[in-house]
Formats: structure tokens, sequence, C-alpha cells
């Protein structure tokens, strides 16, 4: 199984961008606010109010269509060795 890794430092906006889940053909990634006020919508905007994660890693195929299309380089896919 692929390891799936997210740099938080640099994906800051991922559900304003969610261009990672768009273009994953089996939506591997899900998008979920890092924190939940009673009475307070989370920016979706606001810099690391959201949090991308990894769903369902052993769906990925590396075909890194989401490596490519991350406008800030924060995704990394590596196979673990014999693999």
């Amino acid at each position: 199984m692929p390891k799936i890794e997210i740099d938080e430092s640099k994906c800051l906006t991922p559900f304003a961008c969610k261009k990672c889940l768009q273009v994953c053909p089996h939506a591997v990634f899900a998008v979920a606010p890092k924190e939940v006020l009673r009475f307070k919508e989370t920016d979706p905007q606001e810099p690391g109010s959201y949090r991308l994660f990894v769903v369902y890693r052993d769906k990925c195929v590396v075909c890194n269509d989401c490596v490519e299309v991350c406008p800030v380089n924060a995704i990394k896919i590596t196979l673990p060795e014999g693999a």
C-alpha cells in the first residue's frame, strides 16, 4: 500500500482549492474543518481552517494525478520497498 504524505504547512486552504479531490479517480482524499465551533461558520478561505486527509489509502493506484495537480506541491506518494 502506498504511503501518502500531506504537508499541512503548504496545504493551507484545501477546501477552497479541492484540486486533488477533483482529479483523484478513486476519491482517496477528504477535507474537514480542523475545529468546529458552535454558532460559527468555518471560513474555507482562511488558511489553516480546513485539513486535507487520506481516507481510503488502500484505493490509491499511485497515478500521481494529485501530486501533479497540487499547486503548492503538498502531496507526496511513495511505495514501500519491495512493492
